[in-house]
């Protein structure tokens, strides 16, 4: 099965916005997953004076679990579904959070209101076809030591965690997102974890991009060696590397 190019894409999740809460409160975890992936920011204060970017917010659980541990920050959320957009744009929120449909791959064009001290982007880097200039993109953005963290699906590399995501989308996932009429967005969905980075190579394309500190941490529950928090910082050159 190939995979849906980046316009295809778009325009599934569109089609799709309109029951993607209804399958994603069906997942165990799913919200309480993204609130641990935001806790592991380490950051205090409720986020007083940050500014974060929620880098592919979706129908906005991803902008929920920020809203929910920083509500002191100011949260910019961006996705390229206008659909999906629409959908976390229509949900009450406090006036900290703002919407703005672009997608990763434009950011840097976009007139985001940059730099960040934060980016968080869950289940996106698989979905995007330059990884790497994305991951470019988000370094430029961020204030030197600037925090990252990706929530992302990115399997261990043992054969026993690829099995598991398998069965769990061939005899829920796919089932249910078909009889909605969704299908093909969730056959990519489940292929594109099963041909992306494992957690291992994953982290080395966030060191690869620039970033230090970089740690892979497993999720609890069915999850456990499927989906990781991928935590780093912006690394700043030494005076000396500078020379």
């Amino acid at each position: 099965m190939t995979l849906l190019c980046d316009e295809d894409l778009a325009a599934a999740f569109d089609h799709a916005s309109r029951s993607y809460d209804v399958l994603t409160s069906a997942n165990p975890g799913y919200h309480a997953h993204l609130r641990r992936s935001v806790r592991r920011l380490g950051l205090r204060n409720g986020g007083r004076g940050l500014r974060v970017l929620d880098l592919g917010c979706g129908t906005g659980a991803s902008t929920a679990a920020l809203a929910a541990l920083l509500p002191d920050a100011r949260i910019t959320a961006v996705d390229a579904s206008a659909g999906m957009l629409q959908q976390a744009a229509d949900k009450h929120w406090p006036s900290n959070v703002t919407f703005m449909h672009v997608s990763a791959e434009r950011l840097a064009e976009s007139g985001v209101d940059a730099p960040f001290d934060v980016v968080f982007a869950a289940y996106l880097f698989r979905n995007v076809a330059d990884p790497d200039g994305v991951l470019a993109t988000v370094h430029d953005l961020l204030v030197p030591h600037g925090r990252l963290a990706v929530h992302e699906y990115t399997l261990s590399g043992r054969a026993a965690h690829r099995a598991m995501w398998t069965a769990v989308c061939a005899g829920i996932v796919l089932p249910v997102a078909t009889a909605l009429g969704d299908g093909r967005l969730y056959r990519h969905l489940w292929r594109s974890v099963v041909e992306f980075d494992t957690a291992d190579r994953f982290a080395s394309r966030v060191r690869a991009a620039g970033f230090d500190h970089v740690r892979a941490l497993p999720l609890p529950g069915w999850q456990t060696g499927i989906t990781h928090t991928f935590v780093a910082r912006r690394a700043v050159a030494s005076a000396a590397g500078d020379q």
